[in-house]
């Protein structure tokens, strides 16, 4: 998708107990991992959170990746504090949109960390 490092999020519905896949936009931790990726829950500036953004948070160890056409398990972690305004400063820069979204809403856009669990 015109070069944007893409990934597939699988997790498991917060209601419904079904897997649910969801390709979404990563960017690089930092300093980088090879097994951290970054991931936003901005749905485009809406009110409310996207619904993976629930999903983890209800099954935080039923979480799995495909990324570079590997299938990885992972643990999301919600980034807080200055972790939090350090990645958001570096995605905002990297692709300037994510500070449109940040304009239209009254939420923090949440900015997950997820790490592969064999690390």
């Amino acid at each position: 998708m015109g070069g944007v490092p893409l990934l597939i999020l699988s997790t498991v519905g917060a209601r419904s107990g079904h897997t649910r896949k969801v390709p979404l936009t990563w960017f690089p931790d930092n300093p980088p991992k090879p097994d951290h990726w970054l991931v936003v829950a901005s749905l485009g500036g809406a009110a409310n959170h996207p619904n993976w953004f629930y999903n983890l948070a209800r099954n935080p160890d039923k979480v799995w990746i495909e990324v570079k056409g590997r299938n990885v398990k992972v643990r999301p972690q919600t980034l807080q504090g200055a972790e939090y305004d350090d990645a958001w400063r570096r995605i905002v820069s990297m692709y300037s949109g994510y500070g449109g979204y940040a304009q239209k809403t009254d939420r923090t856009i949440p900015v997950v960390r997820l790490v592969s669990d064999n690390s």
